[in-house]
This record gives C-alpha cells, sequence and structure tokens, in this order.
C-alpha cells in the first residue's frame, strides 16, 4: 500500500519529519498486522441475490406512512390533485436521494459512518443519523406492541369494542352507528348558544360528553391513558408483553446477518400485499365504497396555492422512503459492486409510490362504507396515523359480517408492514456500529444485536406507560421530526455533491454499473435537492406551532425534552465539524485537503474502506 493512499499519513497532520523510507516502513508493518487482524474476523456478509436486496428495500420503504398517513394527505390536500407535488418532489428530491444512498453504500461497501471518510468533515452526518435511529428504534415499534394487542384481542367470538357494557366503558358510552336512533333535542340558552342533548341510559345527556365503544376500548382499556405527560402512571404490562414479543421477532429477524435478513423479507415483504389486496376486494363490495374511492381521487385544483401541500409532499416522501437514516446505505453496502443500482432504486421507487395509491383505494373504501352506515359526510370519518388503524378500522370492522376475521388481517398487516421497516432501520444502526468498529463489534454482533434490543426495549417503557401516549407523540413530533430530517438530508446532499464533487460521484456510478445514468440527477443533487430541503427547513421553522395531542396542550417543559431529542441528533453535524476542524493540524488548505476535498479517486477510497479507523490513525 503507497503512503499517499491514506491523506493522514503525512507530516502535516503527524508533525513528523520521517523519510520516505521509514514511512514505508512503518505502513508496510501497519499493513500486515491489519491484515493479520482481518483473517480472525468473521466476513461481513453480503445479499445472496437480488431478490433478497429489493425485498429488504421494499421492506424498509414500505412502512405504515404509505398506508395510514398518504390517503389522508391525498384527501387533506386537494385528492388527485395532491399527486402533481408529491411527483414532482418525488423526481427532484426523492428517487435523487435514494438513488444517491444505495449507490453510496455500494460504491464504497461500508455503512452509514464510514462512507464519510470521503470527506471527513461531513462525518457528523453519520454521528446523526445513529442517534434518529436510536429515537426511532425505541417509540416505532410500540405501534407494532399496540397491533399484536389488537390483533390478540380479536381472537375470539366478536371483537371487545362493539358493546357499551364491558367494565372500562363509561355511562357515556354510545355505538357510532345507533346515536342516530337516539331521542335528542336543542336546548337554547339564547338567541345564538344552545346545546344538544340526548336521552341515554335514563339520563339527559350533552352530546359533547357522548363517547363510543371504539374510542374507550383504545383509551381506557389499551393506553388506560392519564390526564397529561405529568402523570406517568403505571406500566401497561399487556403491552410490555407485546412489546417484548415485537422486539424478539425483530431480533431473530437480523441475527444471522443480511443472508437470513433477506430470506425473512420474502414473508414480511410480500405478505402485506396480499393481505391488502383481501381487504381491497371486500372493501370495494361495501356500500359507499364508491363514494369514498371518489373522494380520494378527485382532485381540488385549489389546493395546489397553499403552501403546506407542498411541505406534506416533501416530508411524506422523504419518511416513506426512508432516507436519511443511513440505513438505505446500510442495505446498499452488501451489494456486489457491479450490481445495477440504478435500475434497482427506480424500480423500488415505483413500487414504493405504487403501493401507497393502492393502499388508498383500501382505505377509503372503508371510510366510504363508515360515512354510509354513520350517514355522515366521508371527511368527518377520514382519519390519519394512528387514529385511522386504531380508531377508524376497528369501528369499520363491526359492520362487516365476520368482524373478527377482518380485524385480525388488518392488524396483522401492520404488524408485518412496520416490522420489516423495523429491522431494516436497526440494521442500519447495527451497521454502522459493527463497520465503524469491525475489530471489537464483528466477531461479537450477535451479542450486540441483543444488548441494542434489550436497552431500546427497556427504554421503550416511557412509551407503554398509562402516559405513555404523550411521551409517544413527543419523539413522534420532534426526535424523527421533519426538522432534523430535512437538516440531514441537506448536509448529506452537501457533503457527496459538493465537497466530494459530483463528477466523481457520477465516474464512480458509471464504475459499478458500466454507464452514466440520467444527468439530471447531478442538477437534483447539487441544486434541487439541497433547495427545498433548505427552503421546507426553514418555512417549517417559521410556521411552528407547539405540539398537541387532541385537545391536550403540552407543559412547557415537555417541549424543551422534544427540542432536545430533536437537537441531540441536529448539532452532531455543526459539533463534530468544529472539534475535526481544531483536532487536525495544519493551516487551511491543509485541513481542506484532509477533511473538505480529497483527493483519492474510487478505487483508492474502496481498499481504505477495508481498513479500521485505527489501522489508518496508526500510519
Amino acid at each position: 500500500m503507497e503512503i499517499r493512499e491514506n491523506p493522514l499519513a503525512n507530516d502535516h497532520l503527524l508533525g513528523l519529519e520521517l523519510n520516505q523510507s521509514s514511512l514505508t516502513s512503518v505502513s508496510k508493518t501497519s499493513t500486515s498486522a491489519s491484515k493479520k487482524k482481518d483473517e480472525n474476523l468473521p466476513e461481513r456478509g453480503s445479499w445472496t441475490n437480488k431478490l433478497d436486496f429489493i425485498l429488504s428495500v421494499v421492506g424498509l420503504a414500505i412502512g405504515l406512512g404509505n398506508v395510514w398517513r398518504f390517503p389522508y394527505l391525498c384527501y387533506k390536500n386537494g385528492g388527485g390533485a395532491f399527486l402533481i407535488p408529491y411527483f414532482l418532489t418525488l423526481l427532484m428530491a426523492g428517487v435523487p436521494m435514494f438513488f444517491l444512498e444505495l449507490a453510496l453504500g455500494q460504491m464504497l461497501t461500508i455503512g452509514g459512518l464510514g462512507v464519510f471518510r470521503i470527506a471527513p468533515i461531513f462525518k457528523g452526518i453519520g454521528y446523526a443519523a445513529a442517534v434518529m435511529s436510536c429515537w426511532m428504534n425505541i417509540y416505532y415499534i410500540v405501534i407494532l406492541a399496540w397491533a399484536i394487542f389488537y390483533f390478540f384481542m380479536s381472537l375470539r367470538y366478536d371483537v371487545p369494542w362493539r358493546t357499551c357494557t364491558n367494565y372500562w366503558n363509561t355511562k357515556y358510552c354510545v355505538n357510532a352507528y345507533e346515536r342516530n336512533a337516539l331521542s335528542c333535542w336543542k336546548k337554547y340558552y339564547n338567541s345564538t348558544y344552545f346545546n344538544t342533548y340526548c336521552s341515554l341510559n335514563h339520563q339527559n345527556v350533552s352530546t359533547k360528553e357522548l363517547t363510543d365503544p371504539v374510542k374507550e376500548f383504545w383509551e381506557r382499556r389499551v393506553l388506560q391513558i392519564s390526564e397529561g405527560v405529568q402523570y406517568v402512571g403505571a406500566i401497561r404490562w399487556e403491552l410490555a408483553g407485546t412489546l417484548l414479543l415485537v422486539w424478539v421477532m425483530c431480533y431473530f429477524c437480523i441475527w444471522k446477518g443480511v443472508k437470513w435478513t433477506g430470506k425473512v423479507v420474502y414473508f414480511t415483504a410480500l405478505f402485506p400485499y396480499f393481505l391488502l389486496t383481501i381487504l381491497l376486494i371486500r372493501g370495494i363490495t361495501l356500500p359507499g365504497a364508491k363514494e369514498g374511492i371518489s373522494f380520494y381521487i378527485s382532485p381540488n385544483l385549489s389546493k395546489l396555492g397553499d403552501s403546506e401541500v407542498w411541505i406534506d409532499a416533501v416530508t411524506q416522501i422523504f419518511f416513506s422512503y426512508g432516507l436519511g437514516l443511513g440505513t438505505l446505505v446500510a442495505l446498499g453496502s452488501y451489494n456486489k459492486f457491479t450490481n445495477n443500482v440504478y435500475k434497482d432504486a427506480l424500480i423500488v421507487c415505483c413500487i414504493n409510490s405504487g403501493t401507497s395509491m393502492f393502499a388508498g383505494f383500501v382505505i377509503f373504501s372503508v371510510v366510504g362504507f363508515m360515512a354510509h352506515e354513520q350517514q355522515k359526510p366521508v371527511g368527518e370519518v377520514a382519519a390519519s396515523g394512528p387514529g385511522l388503524a386504531f380508531l377508524a378500522y376497528p369501528s369499520a370492522v363491526l359492520q362487516l359480517p365476520g368482524a373478527p376475521i377482518w380485524s385480525c388481517l388488518f392488524f396483522i398487516m401492520i404488524l408485518f408492514i412496520g416490522l420489516d421497516s423495523q429491522f431494516c432501520t436497526m440494521e442500519g444502526f447495527i451497521t454502522a456500529m459493527v463497520d465503524e468498529w469491525p475489530q471489537l463489534l464483528r466477531r461479537r454482533k450477535e451479542l450486540f444485536i441483543g444488548i441494542v434490543c434489550i436497552i431500546s426495549y427497556f427504554v421503550g417503557f416511557s412509551c407503554i406507560s398509562q402516559g405513555g401516549m404523550y411521551v409517544f407523540q413527543i419523539l413522534d413530533s420532534y426526535a424523527v421530526s421533519r426538522f432534523s430530517l430535512l437538516f440531514l438530508i441537506f448536509f448529506e446532499c452537501i457533503a457527496i455533491s459538493w465537497a466530494f464533487g459530483v463528477g466523481r460521484f457520477y465516474d464512480g456510478i458509471k464504475e459499478m454499473i458500466g454507464y452514466y445514468p440520467w444527468a439530471g440527477w447531478k442538477f437534483c443533487w447539487v441544486v434541487a435537492t439541497p433547495a427545498i430541503c433548505i427552503g421546507v427547513f426553514i418555512f417549517n421553522l417559521l410556521q411552528w406551532t407547539p405540539v398537541k395531542y387532541l385537545d391536550y396542550e403540552y407543559p412547557w417543559w415537555s417541549h424543551v425534552f422534544g427540542w432536545f431529542t430533536a437537537l441531540s441528533s441536529m448539532l452532531c453535524i455543526p459539533g463534530y465539524m468544529i472539534y475535526i476542524w481544531m483536532k487536525t493540524p495544519g493551516d487551511f488548505n491543509t485541513k481542506m485537503r484532509l477533511l473538505v476535498r480529497i483527493e483519492d479517486d474510487i478505487p483508492t477510497l474502496r481498499r481504505r474502506m477495508t481498513m479500521s479507523p485505527g489501522d489508518i490513525t496508526s500510519l
């Protein structure tokens, strides 16, 4: 190995005046020692075949947001008209970044921390992605624990949220489908102010106090929710059990490396499509389904003038495509160098967006049916996020023959859609850590994964206590928020296209796939995507309002904690820049050459990526 292949091995950095022969001797000795160490390490691993890789990336990219957020955003933002900003953003930012991250991992064959040796000053991006992955591992999996709880509660003759006769129900409980049969009247207090009362259980009850069994099951049986975030309450041990079950499943999906994971995803990535198809066939046969689907796709072009529509398009794409977390880099790094990653990226992007639209037909056929049965406009029963999965759909199955069967199918679908996103995100974090410290972690990878799972499980108790829903909402709104994700992706673009150089990156892609991709991606990486990220980031910052859970307003200190979780990842980037700049000796030009604009070509970088940081520093 020539000493010039390592930019850290020079007299500016070491401050030593060694002759060339002594440097060469040190280099050979270090390289020989490194090879002996590497011989004792287990192999890093690689995908068995292309389908393993594609299904793993599909499993990561297609998550809960495709099912419970995209359809709602279409309804909220002008129906079919939302597809205009969606596909424009997809072309200008989503696909380019998806392709960039997969290509970067495949090009350098290393995880999300090591890849930033191509521009060492930007390594904080890798640390920021790792921090965000940790936060996401804690709270995202809680949704799957809720889904398993509903699944188990559906394994009976009838679903328990049908009636108001259970021990958790209140005297104000009445089924939403029976509410129209109540005897109600208006009581006027003056000419303009009145309230509506109904006769229920031999009492006169204000309609504002009425609840339904689906909501009470969710809040009083599943969550047993407290009055606020300051009231932590007891641990929900039933949820602790289902959370443990999901973590065990997650562990055994990735414990043996990508060769094992590549086989698991044949089921976890494909089975949800089978369930979605069954639910769609059932949904379109229901009364009101046509109106619901029409509501979903009918365009309202006037919405395009609303800035919120464009912001929703950007954030939906970045979240649903799994960008910025280092996971795509990790999955791509297990490919063969000559794999056509460009074609793979385009295929997965088409599958992802197609799945989102397909799921919209599934959801809104059922929403239309609910509106028909409750005699309400479709817009009043449409919901997003947990409200769709744990309130709207459970309410819909009450009107279906064989309600427990349809409930089981829906919640097992939620489980598998979320499970592969969870364990692939975790794989990205594990790969980054193991590749950064291979001598310490690679031979102990199974133990390391187990430790990460155990720690994440116990920290996740904060989301399954009686006040856990408030913590979940804080983490979802701040820790992996629009702010932190946009901030990270902006700097990721700058690191690759500006610091390393978009021309060199394009040459590297040509070395892998044998030809240059469409030249328009260069413009996206250099100009369009960074501009979109920084523009939406600033607009979000100016329009920020404190998060609320329904009508509950959080105390000030909970927002401080929320911003701490957001800044815990964001500050990694400027923080590491300052740290490495101050630590590196030399004048300005030397530091720029060592930390920002390194001189190595792709083959040299690939050889250097096989060395641990300790080996490089020792030269």
